[in-house]
């Protein structure tokens, strides 16, 4: 299924242009970037759930049986990382485009995510929630190789010591595409199902993800308003 592409409604923020895609996982992520000249905010519209595996994680790490189960499909991206579960009502998925002679662009693909970050966090405040951005080097914890927001990366956003939005980030030649996770609900019983785990095990990774996401329980809108807020301010602004 090709994605489809529309204009988001109302004026787009200075110096960006937000486009709404449509389809299936799988096709999202295979939308090429292409020569794009410009920023651009993609609004990523999955029509169904799919688990999302990293560059780097095997096919056998997760669970077929459970995933015929639940009639999801498996997507790998082409960023690391751990698994994600990108389901509609769970995640709400935005991806930014930034080209290579672009002011935002940064050579170090780590320090590249913090201006993101920080984005993200004043977004946030403008919904009345205090967020943080962390800076470090990336520490997967005893998890993160499984699951995405199991662990820390440069530029992710933090509520309560709990991640609330998770980035990943593909680099072409023409400039950085990154993808953003934005958690509205966090069931990590639901993404433990998924994965090939020993039975020992399930119970106690269950209990540590629990304490590593939070949901937002903020409405699709009132976020993407925020954000297009903060752009209309600045994106480099801190």
């Amino acid at each position: 299924m090709r994605p489809g592409a529309a204009a988001a409604p109302g004026p787009s923020p200075a110096h960006w242009s937000i486009i709404e895609y449509t389809g299936s996982v799988r096709a999202l992520h295979g939308i090429a970037p292409g020569a794009r000249p410009r920023r651009e905010v993609w609004v990523m519209r999955p029509v169904s759930a799919a688990l999302v595996l990293g560059s780097g994680q095997r096919s056998g790490a997760v669970d077929a049986a459970a995933l015929r189960r639940g009639g999801l499909t498996v997507v790998r991206r082409r960023s690391g990382g751990g698994a994600v579960l990108v389901s509609p009502a769970d995640l709400l998925w935005v991806d930014i485009w930034v080209p290579r002679d672009d002011p935002l662009w940064h050579p170090d693909s780590a320090r590249a995510f913090l201006w993101l970050g920080r984005l993200w966090r004043r977004a946030l405040a403008g919904c009345g929630i205090a967020a943080e951005v962390y800076e470090g080097r990336y520490e997967p914890g005893p998890w993160g190789a499984s699951v995405c927001f199991a662990g820390r990366g440069p530029g992710e956003v933090f509520v309560a010591g709990q991640k609330v939005v998770g980035l990943s980030q593909r680099r072409a030649s023409g400039g950085a595409r990154f993808q953003c996770g934005v958690l509205r609900r966090w069931d990590p019983g639901a993404l433990v199902e998924l994965l090939a785990l020993p039975a020992q095990l399930r119970a106690r990774a269950e209990r540590h993800l629990a304490a590593c996401g939070a949901g937002l329980e903020l409405g699709e809108p009132q976020i993407l308003q925020a954000l297009r807020e903060t752009l209309q301010a600045g994106a480099a602004a801190d």
